[in-house]
């Protein structure tokens, strides 16, 4: 288990995390949302052990997590960590990069390993190219190959899927999260993407301004937002009291709901005023007016622009 006991880090006076505490099972992919300069990353580099912690311990099992202070080369050796700049050897075939740190003891299964990652980020046909005439996206996905050759107990992924297309992104996460379950690999994935939290992830950690505010099952957290800030990590969320909804209502309870769960009917509470319509390929997302507040909901056909409609709960 990783524990993650009240850590707090600063690169100066201000604190950047504030009195960390979480757990992580063997096996479990976690997510890692909030906004940007939340502390997200900062998070996984303190894990790896890039960084001293002004307070708090972190641990894998009986193995204390240490810092530069403590280690010659920083960086845990049974931890991997992907960052944002992918770190190729740019003059390097991409075999040779992926398989930097494999020992040539056994050459046929150090090529056999380096061909299985290849397969799986889907970069088999450039093995022979040097990294330098890659995209930013193949160069990435070369990178995360590379972190999973030495077959890590704790992958640290920050943003692992920025600069890839959709076509490939969706195909990779599938292959990757697949791999990372049946090898057993616990994986901590800081990312704005929601699709990584809610259709990967075990759990999802929520980050703001450097304090941790919620940490839950992805469904959970989805379905029961704690606030709407939590909410907005998932897209866009409309904030309205019970009682605008639901007919002969007193009851002043807020209510955060998604576009999807607010639909066009014929004699709702709620009227708004239409102002765009954004296709989105099997709907239309609504930006409309209701009480000088904005709201978005999700209808079948684009509609007309002040237009007058009526909603109600889905």
């Amino acid at each position: 288990m990783l524990q993650v006991q009240n850590i707090s880090f600063g690169y100066d006076e201000k604190p950047v995390l504030k009195s960390i505490n979480f757990s992580v099972e063997k096996g479990q992919n976690v997510a890692v949302i909030g906004e940007s300069g939340c502390g997200k990353s900062t998070l996984l580099k303190l894990i790896y052990g890039l960084y001293d912690l002004d307070e708090g311990v972190i641990a894998w099992g009986t193995r204390k997590i240490t810092g530069p202070k403590f280690n010659l080369v920083p960086g845990m050796p049974f931890i991997k960590y992907l960052a944002q700049d992918f770190d190729l050897m740019p003059y390097t075939t991409v075999a040779e990069n992926v398989g930097k740190f494999l020992s040539n003891t056994v050459s046929s299964n150090k090529q056999a390993r380096v061909q299985q990652l290849l397969e799986m980020v889907e970069m088999t046909e450039f093995a022979h190219v040097q990294a330098k005439y890659l995209s930013g996206g193949q160069q990435q996905r070369v990178a995360l190959a590379r972190v999973l050759a030495q077959e890590p107990e704790i992958l640290l992924l920050d943003e692992p899927f920025s600069h890839i297309d959709n076509f490939r992104k969706n195909a990779l996460r599938r292959n990757l999260f697949a791999y990372l379950k049946g090898q057993g690999i616990t994986c901590i994935v800081a990312t704005h993407d929601s699709t990584d939290a809610l259709s990967y992830s075990d759990e999802t950690i929520v980050l703001q301004k450097g304090v941790l505010i919620d940490k839950a099952n992805s469904y959970s957290l989805y379905n029961n937002p704690i606030n709407k800030y939590v909410a907005s990590m998932f897209g866009e969320v409309n904030e309205l009291y019970l009682s605008e909804l639901v007919p002969l209502e007193e009851e002043d309870k807020v209510l955060l709901l998604y576009p999807n769960q607010l639909k066009v009917v014929d004699n709702g509470l709620l009227k708004a005023v239409v102002k765009q319509s954004y296709f989105k390929g099997g709907y239309y997302l609504v930006k409309a007016v209701y009480d000088r507040r904005v709201l978005f909901f999700e209808h079948d056909s684009a509609l007309a622009v002040n237009e007058t409609v009526t909603l109600m709960m889905s």
